[in-house]
């Protein structure tokens, strides 16, 4: 059975741009489980996955494969009411010195359960991701989602990361084929919401994009998974965390409704950058450098950056901190606008909160 449909899915995807067709919903399920089970020829698995990119993907697969994914996920509940799910490009950064994984402590320490997840490495940027940060900052990074979830809810620590290898081992399994592939598969989109730490009430989702499409699919996904709010930020590399000399923008919804775009000046939040983002030490202003990338030399230095931007030095990466952290607290409705929400953020840094909710956590 599974090499029969698998051979009628490759038929219909996987001849070229014009003659190319779509598949439904099930069968984009299905696909997906039967490439997570391993039920699979790997080549056939390969096809299946940059076919469907190839010829851009409809809202039906994405679903599909969103749910084989969510399926296949393993999923704890945090004893608090509400969580926010920080979703941040899984490929890492290349060209810019990454604060975000930081952002989980800083909002913990303004009253924001926060758990972020990813990889160890990941193609095609191979860039400097949350876990190899944050291992770089002594956290622990191969907590189980039940033990991340209940980090949450002790409120001295408040927040967790927790990994694919942890969450989903059957996608983190697909790892090596990814890098094969080159390009980025279908499953790069969905395997963000794939939800590890649930709240009791209501999760939240932020993620990034950059390329205009994108906030309809996530929406469009976000609120198929369940997630009761999401925010969509156009972030540097990606990200969660917008440009620090430029005008931001970012899409949200609430209660499932449907997404709305605002855009916000850096200004509003008391930034006043000339960079848009931390430089990786030695680069140029375009995240250029003679020599070759060394991922963990680059975590290093943002674990060291963004230790120093919790314990009060200023700079690009602590208002990154600000300016991310901030943009959360609006969204949730902790703050009405984005200038006291920043006010707030820096309160919690400069009083130590932030520093102690990290030192808590190690």
């Amino acid at each position: 059975m599974s090499a029969s449909l698998m051979h009628s899915i490759l038929k219909r995807i996987a001849t070229g741009p014009e003659l190319s067709k779509d598949i439904s919903r099930e069968e984009a399920r299905a696909g997906m489980r039967l490439v997570l089970d391993g039920e699979v020829d790997p080549v056939q698995a390969g096809v299946f996955l940059i076919a469907l990119r190839m010829k851009r993907e409809t809202d039906d697969e994405n679903l599909g494969m969103l749910e084989a994914i969510r399926e296949a996920t393993r999923r704890a509940t945090a004893p608090v009411d509400e969580v926010l799910d920080i979703g941040d490009p899984y490929d890492g950064y290349n060209r810019t010195l990454p604060a975000a994984p930081f952002l989980p402590p800083v909002l913990a320490a303004c009253g924001v359960a926060a758990v972020s997840h990813g990889v160890e490495s990941m193609g095609p940027k191979y860039g400097v991701t949350h876990r190899q940060v944050l291992r770089a900052a002594g956290v622990p990074v191969d907590l189980t989602p039940e033990a991340a979830a209940a980090r949450l809810g002790d409120p001295a620590i408040g927040w967790a990361y927790v990994d694919q290898k942890a969450f989903c081992p059957k996608l983190y399994a697909l790892t090596g084929l990814r890098t094969l592939i080159v390009k980025r598969p279908a499953i790069t989109t969905a395997e963000v919401l794939a939800g590890p730490v649930r709240g009791r009430l209501k999760t939240h989702l932020v993620t990034g994009y950059v390329h205009k499409p994108y906030p309809r699919i996530y929406a469009m996904l976000a609120r198929h998974a369940g997630y009761d709010s999401a925010l969509l930020v156009r972030g540097v590399e990606g990200g969660v965390i917008p440009g620090l000399s430029q005008t931001g923008k970012a899409f949200h919804y609430h209660g499932g409704g449907e997404e709305t775009s605002t855009e916000f000046k850096p200004a509003e939040l008391g930034i006043e950058q000339s960079v848009r983002a931390p430089r990786i030490p030695g680069a140029s202003d375009e995240g250029q450098s003679e020599a070759p990338f060394d991922a963990a030399a680059v975590a290093k230095a943002a674990a060291e950056a963004g230790m120093a931007a919790l314990a009060g030095q200023p700079g690009a990466t602590r208002d990154c901190l600000v300016y991310g952290a901030a943009l959360c607290l609006w969204h949730l409705g902790r703050h009405v606008d984005l200038g006291s929400a920043a006010g707030a953020v820096r309160s919690a840094l400069d009083r130590g909160q932030a520093l102690k909710h990290l030192h808590q956590a190690i």
